[in-house]
């Protein structure tokens, strides 16, 4: 199993790091980002590490994957995600720092496989932006939907947007991720931020905002996501990521998510 863990983090900062030292010795052409695991690109973060931390160094883990996530959209080339596998919370959030995704329909077995951000589901939050980019990416609605659910999507049944580009099968995805940064040369990232709410017109979102504030369910979750996306265009991508990861640790202390978190962990032991 592939977990965003503390160790996973190091040697992503360690990999970005010679990325960019061999950027400052020639141009790059484009970076693939891929699993080595053929069942998952990244299964999320590791709750049984965060659950373990204290609120001030909870924010300071979650400030840290930020940093280190920042050192790939800032590359100065185009980044593609090759997906084949399990892509869950932070696993979703790290694909969507890149300016494309590339997938396959179905997983190495066969199967298709979950793709989305599960975190509302257990009573918090995602905390490396994702209530940023995905409706950034997809239909803003449906992402705000999908967000408050939790409940994540299948590779043969994704929303419109959220992948650039499908393959057959885990063999096809090296050449079509060439393909891709061959057809996106420039790195569409002027501010050094991954696709978020500036790329979407701010009434489209507020629309969406307003939308959801009718339709669903009136929750912590619900009320943490919107006040996040708020924020994203008010004040920006850096405001709206720090305000994430505050609802993240404020929920998380909630009697009804150390329920639904101690359920999580019990069917994991």
């Amino acid at each position: 199993m592939v977990i965003l863990d503390t160790t996973l983090l190091g040697a992503l900062e360690t990999t970005l790091d010679a990325v960019i030292a061999a950027a400052d010795e020639a141009p790059l052409r484009g970076v693939i980002l891929r699993s080595d695991c053929p069942r998952v690109f990244v299964a999320g973060a590791d709750l049984v590490e965060i659950d373990g931390l204290g609120d001030d160094a909870l924010l300071d883990y979650l400030a840290e994957g930020s940093r280190i996530f920042s050192k790939l959209s800032s590359l100065p080339c185009p980044t593609v995600a090759a997906v084949d596998g399990a892509t869950l919370g932070g696993g979703l959030e790290i694909a969507m720092h890149c300016d494309g995704l590339v997938a396959t329909r179905l997983s190495a077995s066969g199967k298709p496989y979950p793709i989305g951000l599960p975190e509302c589901s257990l009573g918090i939050l995602p905390g490396w932006g994702g209530t940023q980019m995905l409706p950034a990416r997809i239909d803003p609605l449906t992402a705000i939907r999908m967000t408050v659910g939790g409940t994540p999507s299948t590779s043969d049944d994704v929303p419109e947007g959220l992948v650039d580009r499908f393959v057959d099968d885990a063999s096809q995805l090296p050449s079509a991720c060439v393909e891709w940064l061959e057809a996106h040369p420039g790195a569409d990232r002027p501010h050094g931020t991954p696709r978020c709410l500036d790329h979407k017109h701010p009434g489209t979102v507020q629309a969406a905002i307003e939308h959801a504030r009718q339709e669903l369910e009136d929750t912590p979750e619900l009320r943490a996501v919107l006040d996040c996306m708020e924020i994203g265009l008010r004040d920006g991508w850096h405001d709206a990521i720090r305000a994430e990861q505050r609802h993240l640790v404020a929920l998380r202390g909630t009697e009804a998510t150390r329920a639904k978190l101690e359920a999580f962990f019990s069917k994991q032991r």
